[in-house]
């Protein structure tokens, strides 16, 4: 009842202020003597059932924050106390970049969705490191989402890829290989056959040559068609890539409730939040089934009730990951899905 109020008033501001605005208030909120320990408490929840061993790492619980809600590593120590089990921040490129022209964030209240088409707007890799160098919060996993930036011709993508790879390594548990974005003109590009060989064959050699491999994983869109995904799941294979996180946002528009008239206005843009859910679910479902369960998968689009995390983890999926859901459920969420998990 009360994020529902919070939420109308949120919903009164354009969605990438109110996203600034949420996680102000919630950062001098938490800044109060003894307010994070309670929020600990009223948002966490542990049991043992909840634990997850993958990828070498031990997740405390299998409900993760999906990448693009912390693009720079700002936010990853105050969303932990609502009880995630790992966070995934970026995309982050080597350099700076300001990402598209504003607005490029839209709220569909009558699809539970987001439209978003931020371009990997981030303040570059060194800038992140500088905040994972302070710490983080004991248990939890930090994943790295890294991409390109939008001026580099795909022919030298892997040399951003590598950049951010390098400067991260010491700082994040595990890395994500986003070519999925819609929202990078030519990056989707990146998923054919060759290029998305090249990619991961060379990043994985790099990794390789750690004392301490880390686990390299591929995030991928819902748009590819079923011969698409047999070129990821034999590239990942080949590779040793340790994971797929499936799905990124969609371009598809088939079946909203939002008005076509108001879809033409906001124009391009990923979408995320309840129409994706059956979509990421079916190619989780058909990655899991290709790869005979070999490559642990992380369900990503749709969720946000614990019929959703079910549907995600019955169709092979071995952890989850919300972002879209939050919003439009509350910073409850995560507890919700871990005490019906728990049961």
């Amino acid at each position: 009842m009360v994020y529902a109020l919070i939420k109308r008033l949120l919903f009164l501001w354009p969605a990438e202020q109110a996203h600034h605005l949420t996680m102000k208030l919630w950062h001098a909120w938490l800044s109060v003597p003894g307010m994070r320990p309670l929020m600990r408490r009223w948002f966490g929840l542990s049991h043992p059932s909840l634990e997850r061993e993958l990828f070498g790492l031990k997740f405390r619980n299998p409900v993760g924050l999906a990448a693009g809600f912390d693009k720079d590593g700002k936010y990853f120590r105050d969303m932990a106390e609502l009880g995630f089990g790992f966070i995934e921040i970026g995309t982050v490129t080597p350099r700076p970049q300001a990402g598209n022209p504003r607005p490029r964030l839209f709220r569909l209240p009558a699809d539970g969705a987001l439209i978003n088409r931020m371009g990997f707007n981030n303040e570059g890799v060194d800038r992140m490191v500088e905040r994972l160098r302070k710490g983080k919060p004991e248990g939890l996993i930090i994943g790295g989402n890294i991409g390109k930036n939008k001026d580099t011709p795909n022919e030298r993508a892997f040399d951003d890829y590598l950049t951010c790879f390098e400067k991260l390594f010491p700082w994040v548990d595990y890395f994500v290989v986003n070519v999925s974005s819609p929202n990078t003109p030519g990056l989707r590009a990146l998923q054919a056959r060759e290029p998305l060989r090249q990619l991961l064959t060379g990043l994985q050699e790099r990794n390789r040559r750690k004392a301490r491999p880390k686990p390299i994983l591929l995030k991928i869109a819902p748009d590819l068609n079923r011969a698409q995904l047999d070129d990821v799941v034999t590239i990942v294979m080949e590779a040793g890539i340790a994971g797929i996180i499936a799905t990124n946002t969609t371009i598809a528009r088939e079946g909203l409730h939002t008005p076509a008239d108001e879809l033409e206005k906001i124009g391009a843009g990923g979408l995320s939040g309840a129409p994706l859910r059956p979509r990421a679910t079916e190619v989780i479902r058909y990655l899991h089934q290709q790869t005979g369960g070999k490559v642990p998968i992380i369900g990503v689009g749709g969720i946000a009730s614990p019929r959703d995390v079910q549907e995600k983890l019955d169709a092979g999926a071995s952890l989850v990951q919300v972002y879209t859901g939050l919003i439009y459920e509350g910073p409850g969420l995560v507890k919700k899905l871990l005490k019906a998990l728990v049961r």
